[in-house]
C-alpha cells in the first residue's frame, strides 16, 4: 500500500525534525514525503532545516515540498514584494542569524546559498492526490482548487478551519498552530506548534498514524 507521510510546520526546529525522522520508516521508492511549508523563521536553525530537507529530497524519490507563508515573506523581503516589511517582525531575524548574515537585503541576497534560494523559489503552492489535497494554510470555502488565490492558500485561518465545506477531498494543512492535531470530516491540521514549545507532527496516510516529537 502506498503511504504518504506529511510533516507540519518546522520553523527552524532542526533537532525535532531529526528526531522525528528517526521514528518514521519510509520506503524511498514507494512512499511519498510531504512537507507542508514553513521550514524557516523563529526557531534556532533554519539553515540546518533547509539543508536537511534538501538531503532528504536526494534520498526519498517522492518528496513534495510546499510553500509556506514564511518562505513567501522571505522571497518578498529579498525582492521588495508586498509582504517584505513583515518578514523581520515574524522571525526573519532568526533565519538570517542561522545563515550568519545581517538583515539588510543585500546581505541576505548574497549570504543565502543559491541552492537554498532555488529551493524557496520552486516550492509548490499545493499537492493533490486521488484522496487528499495538501496545502500550507487551507482553502477558501466554495472555491475550486484551481481558482484559489495564493494569499488564501498561504494565509487563511479560521474561515477555513471552522467551515463545514466539503472540498471533495480531505485537506491536510498547517500554518495555524494547534494544541493537538485537528481532524474533522473534511480536513486535518498538523501544525502542533513545535517552535512554541509544542510537538512536531508527522501524519501517516491513509492509516492516520501519528508520529510526534
Amino acid at each position: 500500500m502506498e503511504r504518504i507521510f506529511a510533516i507540519g510546520d518546522i520553523h527552524g526546529c532542526l533537532d525535532q525534525l531529526q528526531r522525528l525522522m528517526e521514528l518514521v520508516t519510509i520506503d524511498p521508492v514507494n512512499d511519498t514525503l510531504v512537507f507542508i511549508g514553513d521550514y524557516i523563521d523563529r526557531g534556532p536553525d533554519s539553515r540546518g532545516v533547509v539543508d536537511y530537507v534538501l538531503d532528504l529530497k536526494k534520498r526519498v524519490g517522492s518528496t513534495v515540498c510546499l510553500l509556506g507563508n514564511h518562505e513567501q515573506m522571505l522571497l518578498d523581503y529579498l525582492t521588495g514584494g508586498p509582504y517584505g516589511d513583515l518578514y523581520l517582525y515574524n522571525g526573519g531575524d532568526a533565519t538570517f542569524a542561522s545563515y550568519g548574515i545581517g538583515a539588510e537585503r543585500d546581505d541576505a541576497a548574497t549570504g543565502i546559498p543559491e541552492s537554498h534560494l532555488e529551493f524557496f523559489r520552486t516550492l509548490l503552492t499545493y499537492y493533490e492526490t486521488e484522496d487528499y489535497i495538501f496545502v500550507h494554510a487551507g482553502m477558501k470555502p466554495g472555491i475550486p482548487l484551481e481558482e484559489q488565490q495564493n494569499d488564501d492558500l498561504l494565509w487563511i485561518r479560521y474561515s477555513f478551519i471552522n467551515s463545514d465545506h466539503d472540498f471533495g477531498k480531505i485537506v491536510v494543512f498547517g500554518h495555524t498552530p494547534l494544541m493537538s492535531v485537528h481532524v474533522d470530516d473534511y480536513k486535518i491540521g498538523i501544525d502542533t506548534g513545535a517552535v512554541y514549545g509544542g510537538v512536531l507532527t508527522c501524519l501517516e496516510l491513509p492509516t492516520m498514524k501519528l508520529y510526534q516529537v
